[in-house]
């Protein structure tokens, strides 16, 4: 039996592969992919950059409205419904998208994308996790929200199909391979271990057996008190996470958003362009894995804050590519982009470690919701900047200077619960 168990992987690493490939296609494509049909849009409708990135918004502001739903339903019904749920509408969304003769129907898509996004999404794929993992939740949550960053390599893939097939076949032929891939994945997951039936590699049953919890599931000692929503909310470090974090979902899609029209504004060729855009998410698998990993073993606070500091120099060099040169841009990849996936890393770790597990999804999905008006705020203000000055340059240093406030913030946040107990 002890063999056995020493040769049988624990099961919530079957629930973070999984996660790597829902995240992988859903962000690849809904996330990461927009800025791939952002000038054929234009171009064909002749709508303007703002109207075009008010479809980020859209989604976001719809993320927003569920995600705190969400975070309740993957609370009670666990994450295997909800991804289902998923695959259909993000299915249905791109369908509809590829179908796409107004503004309207433009936006139509991305209301289901919207609810696709959040069922398949972060809070559910993280609650997953959370549910499975302690001592090595936060290198376990990277590793799981890696998918996302991954997702960036379909964006060549979309940029050569729409330029050999046309924008519409592309996203006919994504939204079969969402049902083909999405709802069978949806049967991996699990609400929860049993801890009388899941142990750790090499760990036997003892008389306390039922009450035993796998060493994944154990962290520092750390005690998991029920925590009420309500008597969360009304803690101030509560409300310096949480827009901490509505500053990095701002940042973040504006940037992902507009990243391949600024390049082709400053000179850069289309498909030159799509690789640098795809690199951002790559890339930021690296934050998610090692400063995740770093989370584990350092302060949680102090990495965060360096991750904030790490993108706010990247976005600066972003805005000085076209005076100091091309170059700069992999700077900005670099910092920018691992400093962006440890944020996204630590987001739900900190959140885990402030508030505890016994109501994590609906902790985390208001939090979630809360920042998805970071996201519907700023992509088409940037666009408007650029609609009447005619460049970015304003709204990059003006998100550089966010990302710094950011990392105070999160400061802020560490020494208030010090203070104070929800």
């Amino acid at each position: 039996m002890n063999t056995h168990r020493r040769t049988t992987p624990y099961y919530g690493w079957w629930i973070v592969g999984a996660s790597v490939l829902v995240g992988l296609y859903v962000g690849g494509i809904v996330v990461y992919g927009f800025t791939a049909i952002f000038e054929p849009i234009v171009l064909e409708f002749g709508w303007s950059y703002a109207v075009v990135s008010f479809a980020a918004s859209l989604r976001g502001v719809e993320s927003g409205l569920l995600e705190p739903v969400v975070g309740r339903l993957v609370d009670h019904w666990g994450p295997r419904r909800l991804i289902a749920f998923g695959g259909l509408f993000t299915t249905a969304g791109l369908l509809l998208l590829s179908n796409t003769t107004s503004l309207i129907t433009f936006y139509g898509s991305f209301a289901l994308l919207a609810i696709g996004m959040s069922c398949c999404g972060p809070t559910v794929l993280v609650t997953a996790v959370a549910n499975w993992f302690r001592a090595r939740q936060a290198f376990a949550t990277g590793v799981a929200l890696s998918g996302f960053g991954l997702g960036g390599l379909i964006l060549p893939l979309m940029v050569a199909l729409i330029a050999q097939y046309g924008w519409r076949v592309t996203f006919e032929m994504l939204a079969i391979g969402a049902a083909v891939l999405i709802l069978p994945l949806s049967l991996v997951f699990r609400k929860q271990p049993d801890a009388s039936a899941e142990l750790p590699r090499g760990a036997g049953r003892s008389p306390s057996a039922t009450t035993h919890v796998p060493a994944h599931f154990m962290r520092d000692g750390l005690a998991e008190t029920p925590t009420g929503i309500r008597n969360v909310t009304r803690t101030r470090f509560f409300w310096l996470l949480t827009l901490a974090f509505t500053l990095h979902s701002a940042i973040v899609i504006t940037v992902v958003t507009h990243v391949m029209p600024y390049l082709s504004d400053i000179g850069l060729e289309r498909m030159s362009a799509g690789v640098v855009a795809t690199a951002i998410p790559v890339l930021s698998v690296l934050g998610r894995l090692g400063l995740g990993l770093l989370g584990d073993r350092v302060s949680r606070t102090r990495v965060c804050a360096v991750s904030f500091g790490m993108m706010s120099l990247g976005i600066l060099c972003f805005a000085a590519a076209p005076m100091l040169g091309m170059w700069t841009l992999g700077l900005f990849l670099l910092l920018f982009g691992v400093g962006y996936g440890g944020v996204t890393a630590l987001r739900p770790v900190l959140t885990r470690e402030y508030f505890g597990r016994e109501r994590f999804g609906s902790i985390f999905g208001l939090i979630v919701g809360i920042n998805a008006l970071g996201g519907i705020a700023a992509p088409p203000a940037t666009g408007w900047v650029y609609d009447t000055s005619g460049d970015y340059l304003i709204a990059w240093i003006a998100l550089s200077a966010l990302t710094i406030c950011a990392a105070l913030l999160i400061i802020a946040a560490h020494r208030w619960k010090q203070q104070e107990r929800p």
